[in-house]
């Protein structure tokens, strides 16, 4: 427990030194939000794939391989993987141009601007704050793993990581996220090759690892679970995990990324960067297998309620798979792995709400005019406000967290992402935009989303989709909006042309 002490002092001493670092390169709103498109194609990536993998990747995650197996680890390792870094590729260089030409800060931004539009930038403003369901999943993760490392309650680890990341955010913005999650990453890799290295050591001194994993239960190692919640079919398994991993892009904090740099050479690097360490993080999810031959059955139950908990699949695992220093090293870079992701949510939720729905707001029904320098000046502001109201929230929700902090989580991003695929799709493919059109098909994805995540069971008794996994409503919502879209969208492309 000291040892844990003296080390995550010391991570929480470099971490705020480097969002002071960031403190002083932050002048103005705009270097708050994007900083000033100065930094490398390597610092991007590498701050990418650490916002990327966090919690979710590290910790989350290998409790759905431990419960499913084979489907599990294909939907959210490999698919999601392959259909994130396809999307990325699609739409990041014609982002970054066009977001430039316009001076665009956040997403909402680029959307108003590129469709002439406040009231669409106000709309996506709206529906941004659905990214607070995935801050309590990374707040939820962090304080599992606080709670096991330094022996605190739940209300202590939620202050210690709250006030902290919010703390360094506050001053550094976009410059304190990327030099704590340039830190954290590096950090990300040295540990995921001492855990794949145990992985590997466990393989090879059981013979018979897959027997044992079958003897366990054979429907984890099949493509397909069949006896699964969440994976229980193709479309489950693969198809809506490509979609969704497409759909993620469209997080602000991920997308933004684009505006960091100032060429498409630049943005290339970075994603050639990004894609070799995500998917070097994605192979951690193995870990749900391992965990199997390793950590005892009971030990995975909630020591309050005795009921199963997949979330603690992976920190049990380390617990179980190395010495105490060992574990001890692994689960501060683990918490570091879940604040790399956090900061970077809270710096795009900050930002969209300040400059895309309080100033749009006050715009529309405020008395006063500002100028574009008071706008910017006032937006500052209002970040630093918001960030603090968010983090209340966060507290107030994560004091009693969902029973799946994961599939909570993966509700609320998916339905953000779904209401900006069509839009930022159409924006970037085609020259002549249609806001109704696109408009429509975001909301539409929204209902679908949704509607058939609560009441698809009720309203589909005899179908077999696994409606309890938001990644196939999500996949729904998507192919039956964005196909559409693209299509009509090409028609009057097509016809504008020829005419």
């Amino acid at each position: 427990m000291i040892l844990a002490w003296i080390l995550f002092s010391i991570y929480l001493i470099g971490t705020a030194y480097l969002g002071w670092l960031g403190h002083q390169r932050t002048k103005d709103f705009s270097s708050f939000a994007i900083g000033q498109g100065d930094l490398s194609p390597v610092t991007v990536g590498v701050t990418l794939a650490a916002a990327t993998a966090s919690a979710a990747t590290f910790i989350i995650n290998p409790g759905f391989v431990y419960v499913d197996g084979l489907s599990a680890f294909m939907h959210l390792g490999i698919s999601v993987f392959v259909g994130f870094v396809l999307m990325l590729s699609i739409l990041s260089f014609r982002f970054r141009k066009i977001g430039e030409a316009n001076q665009a800060l956040t997403v909402p931004d680029w959307i108003g601007k590129r469709y002439g539009s406040k009231a669409f930038a106000l709309y996506f403003a709206f529906i941004n704050l659905l990214t607070i369901a995935f801050i309590v999943l990374l707040v939820g993760g962090i304080s599992i793993v606080m709670q096991k490392l330094l022996g605190v309650s739940n209300v202590t680890a939620l202050l210690i990581t709250l006030v902290f990341v919010t703390g360094y955010v506050l001053f550094g913005g976009t410059y304190a996220h990327v030099f704590t999650n340039m830190f954290q990453g590096f950090l990300m890799i040295g540990i995921t090759v001492i855990i794949l290295g145990s992985g590997i050591k466990l393989f090879l001194s059981e013979g018979d690892f897959w027997l044992k994993i079958q003897a366990v239960d054979p429907n984890l190692l099949k493509a397909v679970n069949p006896e699964s919640v969440l994976f229980n079919d193709l479309f489950s398994t693969y198809i809506a995990g490509f979609c969704i991993g497409a759909a993620l892009v469209c997080q602000p904090h991920i997308l933004t990324k684009a505006l960091y740099v100032k060429s498409d050479r630049a943005v290339r690097n970075y994603i050639l960067v990004f894609s070799a360490v995500f998917f070097f993080f994605c192979l951690l999810l193995l870990a749900g297998f391992w965990a199997h031959l390793v950590v005892p059955a009971d030990q995975l139950n909630d020591p309050v309620t005795g009921a199963f908990r997949q979330d603690l699949v992976m920190t049990t695992y380390l617990q179980y798979a190395f010495p105490d220093w060992i574990f001890t090293i692994i689960s501060v870079v683990l918490l570091a792995a879940a604040m790399s992701t956090l900061d970077g949510l809270l710096v795009g939720i900050s930002t969209i709400t300040a400059n895309d729905l309080v100033l749009n707001l006050a715009d529309r029904f405020g008395k006063k005019e500002y100028t574009q320098a008071q706008k910017m000046k006032l937006a500052f502001r209002l970040s630093h406000l918001v960030l603090i109201l968010i983090a209340v929230i966060v507290f107030l929700i994560t004091l009693h967290p969902p029973k799946l902090l994961g599939i909570f989580g993966q509700t609320g991003v998916y339905g953000l992402v779904l209401a900006a695929v069509p839009p930022l799709l159409v924006g970037v493919l085609f020259k002549k935009v249609n806001i109704r059109l696109v408009w429509s098909m975001s909301v539409c994805a929204l209902i679908l989303h949704f509607g058939l995540f609560f009441f698809g069971q009720q309203l589909f008794p005899n179908s077999s989709l696994a409606f309890g996994n938001p990644g196939v409503t999500a996949t729904i919502g998507l192919l039956l909006t964005v196909i559409p879209t693209l299509t009509i969208s090409s028609i009057e492309n097509l016809k504008t042309r020829n005419a």
